[in-house]
């Protein structure tokens, strides 16, 4: 089968969905890396490592298109991304080395109560009130060493995370989503290099065209697909029903999230 048409369909899918609706599609990809990688009868406990790593570094791209739009808006509030970047640093990596030690099994029980949670988030479409100020340094500092290593362990940009975290804060929504997605880029770059070290660090064989737990023809497709079709979906942001497009894009979170829970059972 000609793997390269599954991940360049999935990135396209993506793309289109991550452009319309400001969100990344690394719960996705993901599951979606895991069928891929189980069909070519890659090294089976390293199955999830490898999606989760792959998907971390096509949040590479996307995340630097993301930061780059709302930076010329001049929503991004580059003190709150200073000052919580070495947590999210510390943490991106702590947790892609606690992924590299973990089964799969376990791997994949937390990636499935995550896409459970994404899901319900936009179902609900929560938004908290602001209840408290924004911490100091130290207490950003604490906060992105949690984000960073919750967002390794499910491959995600940190945004499902950080935006209801700074609205939490009293940070007015849109600069806490452009604030989010600044957050997003060094938690890929971190999380990217977690994964590919503590892959070439395994002394199992993986997979021919890896770069330790990044499979780079995936990444490849991935990123070419996601590219052109994010503008796409963009433009059809104010002109169609975007309710109806969260609806679905919700609908299958929750039919991935129990297909890999029947899976593990």
């Amino acid at each position: 089968m000609e793997w390269w048409l599954i991940y360049l369909l999935t990135g396209a899918f993506v793309g289109f969905f991550a452009g319309m609706l400001g969100i990344g599609g690394g719960l996705i990809i993901v599951p979606v890396l895991i069928t891929a990688f189980t069909a070519q009868d890659f090294p089976t406990d390293r199955i999830i490592h490898l999606a989760l790593g792959t998907t971390m570094a096509t949040i590479i791209f996307t995340a630097a298109s993301s930061l780059r739009t709302h930076h010329c808006h001049g929503a991004v509030d580059w003190q709150i991304v200073r000052y919580i970047t070495p947590g999210i640093l510390l943490g991106t990596f702590t947790g892609t080395g606690l992924a590299s030690s973990l089964t799969s099994q376990f791997l994949s029980i937390i990636f499935v109560l995550f896409i459970f949670y994404a899901a319900t988030q936009m179902l609900m479409q929560f938004r908290p009130g602001a209840l408290f100020q924004l911490p100091g340094k130290i207490g950003l500092f604490i906060t992105g060493t949690i984000i960073g290593g919750v967002s390794s362990l499910v491959a995600i940009g940190g945004g499902l995370l950080s935006v209801p975290f700074l609205s939490l804060c009293n940070v007015k929504l849109q600069r806490a989503i452009g604030t989010a997605a600044a957050i997003g880029l060094p938690i890929a770059l971190a999380g990217t290099v977690g994964y590919i070290v503590n892959g070439l660090l395994q002394h199992e064989p993986l997979p021919n065209h890896s770069l330790g737990y990044v499979y780079l023809p995936a990444l490849f497709w991935l990123v070419a697909a996601s590219m052109l079709t994010a503008p796409w979906g963009a433009k059809l942001t104010h002109s169609t029903r975007t309710v109806i497009i969260r609806t679905i894009f919700v609908v299958l979170l929750y039919g991935l999230g129990i297909r890999m829970l029947l899976t593990l059972l």
